[in-house]
């Protein structure tokens, strides 16, 4: 057994240098870990379904929105959700607003294995199918 067993929280600054010092390329991953400020985030609401162990889907919460108004891309590794809801006016005065339809930019950071798949949009739902790619020695054969 190795010797991470023995790091507890109090050690957490000492583990994470024993990784930087030992983990070659580690460095811009564990930067964008711990600096990633988009999960405190909690807009637009979204479920995150794990389909088996190469399939993935992400699903987004998006009720008032128009096709137009989105933007789905992916650049430097992540996946990104904008939407711009310019504001319209109203014939009444709101006595209550709960639909939040404010302009937003989301992100998520895929891993290098990870592909986007299909993006749909129907019914106010954003759904975004993320395939891990699976080298072909590591696929599984059936040879009986």
């Amino acid at each position: 057994m190795t010797n991470l067993a023995t790091y507890h929280a109090a050690n957490l600054p000492e583990l994470m240098e024993r990784i930087r010092r030992n983990g070659i390329g580690m460095d811009d991953y564990l930067n964008r870990f711990w600096d990633d400020t988009s999960t405190s985030n909690n807009y637009p609401p979204y479920n995150l379904i794990q389909l088996n162990n190469h399939e993935s889907k992400l699903e987004i919460a998006l009720a008032g929105f128009k096709k137009d108004e989105l933007k789905v891309f992916t650049e430097f590794g992540k996946l990104y959700v904008e939407a711009i809801k310019e504001d319209k006016e109203s014939n009444g005065e709101f006595v209550h607003k709960g639909l939040a339809q404010r302009s937003f930019k989301r992100s998520w950071t895929l891993s290098d294995d990870t592909e986007i798949g299909s993006v749909e949009f129907a019914d106010g739902l954003l759904t975004v199918d993320l395939n891990k790619i699976v080298p072909e020695h590591h696929a599984r054969k059936e040879y009986l």
